[in-house]
């Protein structure tokens, strides 16, 4: 007889991750077994082999899967479990596909096949010394900044080239499943069979990919979203992250884990060279790379030798003069899209608030349209005619009078991507425009018609931030940013960070190039840092203006974050539970722990709850982790390294 300590992919009682069973065959370190805890059954993975029990165990009731999870993803799910302070059946959930005890018809994942001829690859100085620098040196983590147009994809698919060559797999992350054609479209120039791995593909395409990836015997590229990361790859030799300073790399539930951070680390177990790419790298991420001792990879030139820099146009919208043809559309914009149009190419419009207006109110005694269950003021979807919640999704119908006065008279304030879409038809009704965000259905998204936006056939393109990044569109001429403050008042530490690294995205969807083309910015601050170092895509003024007010302030990099998130029915049971756990931390934690709050949740209500906030700042992480001990189990969400306090 045998005996395994199995985790079971659900938490059966807090603080117990493994189980021991029993089983008369020998098992595999990391196979997926079928369990019983109690009368339910479960999927596990075997752990580890320990020495006969002193009480009776239950038997493991039947192997799942023959092929074991490579050691280096099962040693990550633990790292995982540990550095965020998580239930370890949470993170194999994460691992482990939904349904896999289920039996899947026969069938083969289709590879990526592409529309364009294959291309040879012609490296600059910069390219050559980034990839040189990359071969050259030990396994570890790169973090590769380049300039939007510099040719990082060049990069990875050379470095992608030799480490298939050298007979080890390569995984692909990008930050949006809207992103993944593109890069797949390219990679598939130079690789056979690539794996496709996000939240959008069906159970069982995802369960049959998984399965491949576990068994393949030979190299293979798999590129996807945060989760594919986790493919069970037996002999991982790069893992490659474009756009590492986008925030959607940070699970925003738990585990509350960040991709850059497991891929160093599963990167370290498989001696594998781990590259961060982006144009703007996050402040934080940079500092560490120059702390670390590690060379910052650096491409500073345009890939293409007759590119042709933007023209870059700030537009004061203070200045009502510049808006004498239309409410929000400036003059200068409007001129730009009329000649864009003209010539027949494309254009597109950056504006990071999706609906028709934001405000819903009566002209008469004030009253604004609010969601009932998290007061936030709903948004008119005019398509649809209806208001809804950006929170919980709240539905309500569109007003025909004030339900406080009676009154008529209802306006609508402020903008997003379908007022956009409406008042650009109404002025180019021959264009084929286009609106990409949140609230596209499949059909209708980046992913779906990105063969239409590269041939050009979309004459006006519409979006929020997805339309903001990655994209490397021949046709586009003309970009224009609605409003390019439109992040700055959100009360948070990397508010301007963020608002510089939209902007310097967005300007990089041109000047790639030799046709010239046009950038008009529309801003309330235009002498903002975030604006003035984002319009020319000065990365190194405003990391050093970041890096300042952060030391000042002590926020990240100069300290680590705990957020912690009270919910409650009621205000009063939110406002005592916060109050009564400061007062606990207080007396409890390390000197060096600075306690803020409590105060309420930027959304304080959510969903008919009521939410308050502390925040905990150390430097050094383990003080945060041992003041977790003192958080209570229920009505408190934690998260450890957050992104933003919002």
């Amino acid at each position: 007889m045998h005996y395994y300590e199995v985790a079971p992919n659900q938490i059966v009682r807090p603080g117990s991750d493994v189980f021991t069973y029993s089983s008369t065959d020998k098992l595999g370190i990391g196979q997926i077994v079928l369990i019983e805890v109690g009368k339910r059954p479960m999927i596990g993975v075997v752990m580890r082999t320990v020495v006969k029990p002193s009480y009776a165990t239950k038997a493991i009731a039947s192997v799942v899967e023959a092929t074991p999870l490579p050691p280096p993803l099962l040693k990550l799910t633990t790292w995982l479990s540990n550095y965020y302070v998580t239930p370890l059946a949470l993170v194999l959930q994460m691992i482990i596909p939904r349904g896999i005890q289920k039996t899947r018809r026969a069938q083969t994942v289709q590879p990526f096949t592409a529309k364009r001829e294959r291309t040879n690859i012609v490296f600059n100085s910069d390219q050559q010394k980034a990839i040189e620098a990359i071969v050259d040196s030990s396994p570890g983590t790169f973090l590769l900044q380049g300039i939007t147009g510099s040719g990082k994809t060049e990069v990875y698919i050379d470095i992608a080239k030799r480490t298939i060559a050298a007979g080890r797999s390569v995984i692909v992350l990008v930050p949006e499943i809207a992103l993944t054609s593109q890069l797949v479209d390219e990679f598939s120039h130079h690789f056979d069979n690539i794996l496709l791995v996000h939240s959008t593909i069906s159970e069982a395409r995802r369960h049959t990919t998984w399965k491949e990836a576990l068994d393949s015997k030979g190299p293979r590229v798999v590129i996807g979203a945060r989760s594919a990361l986790f493919t069970p790859l037996s002999n991982v030799g790069a893992i490659i992250i474009d756009e590492s300073h986008e925030p959607s790399y940070k699970q925003e539930q738990a585990p509350r884990y960040s991709a850059l951070r497991a891929a160093s680390v599963l990167g370290q177990l498989h001696q594998a060279k781990v590259i961060f790419g982006s144009a703007t790298p996050s402040i934080a991420d940079r500092y560490l790379a120059e702390q670390s001792g590690r060379p910052v990879l650096k491409l500073n030139t345009v890939a293409r030798n007759n590119a042709v820099a933007p023209i870059v146009e700030l537009v004061d919208m203070t200045k009502r003069a510049n808006f004498n043809g239309h409410r929000f559309l400036s003059k200068q914009l409007l001129t730009r899209l009329d000649a864009t149009l003209a010539d027949g190419k494309q254009a597109l419009i950056f504006h990071n608030r999706r609906g028709s207006a934001s405000t819903t109110l009566c002209d008469n005694c004030g009253w604004t349209a609010q969601c009932p269950r998290c007061f936030i003021p709903l948004t008119l979807h005019s398509d649809q005619h209806a208001l809804r919640c950006h929170i919980c999704d709240f539905r309500s119908a569109v007003p025909t009078s004030c339900p406080e006065c009676h009154n008529t008279d209802i306006i609508y304030k402020g903008f997003g991507t379908k007022l956009i879409e409406t008042e650009l038809q109404k002025l180019y009704p021959k264009a084929n425009i286009a609106r990409f965000d949140a609230d596209n259905t499949n059909d209708s998204t980046v992913d779906a018609r990105y063969d239409e936006l590269y041939a050009g056939t979309i004459d006006i393109a519409i979006g929020t931030q997805v339309v903001a990044k990655g994209l490397d569109l021949p046709h586009l001429r003309t970009v224009g940013v609605i409003q390019a403050d439109n992040g700055l008042a959100l009360p948070d530490f990397s508010s301007s960070e963020r608002t510089f690294q939209l902007l310097a995205q967005v300007v990089g969807r041109v000047g790639r190039n030799e046709h010239a083309t046009q950038v008009v910015i529309q801003s309330y601050q235009p002498t903002h840092p975030s604006i003035v170092f984002g319009l020319t895509q000065n990365y190194e003024s405003f990391y050093e203006y970041v890096l300042k007010e952060r030391r000042q302030a002590i926020f990240p990099p100069f300290t680590h974050l705990l957020k912690l998130t009270c919910v409650y029915k009621s205000e009063s049971a939110a406002i005592k539970a916060a109050q009564a756990l400061a007062r606990d931390l207080r007396s409890a934690v390390h000197s060096d722990v600075t306690i803020l709050g409590p105060t309420p949740a930027f959304y304080e209500r959510q969903r008919d709850t009521y939410r308050w906030q502390l925040t905990l700042k150390s430097p050094r992480r383990e003080y945060l982790i041992n003041a977790l001990a003192t958080v209570p189990k229920t009505h408190w969400q934690s998260e450890l390294d957050p992104t933003s306090l919002l």
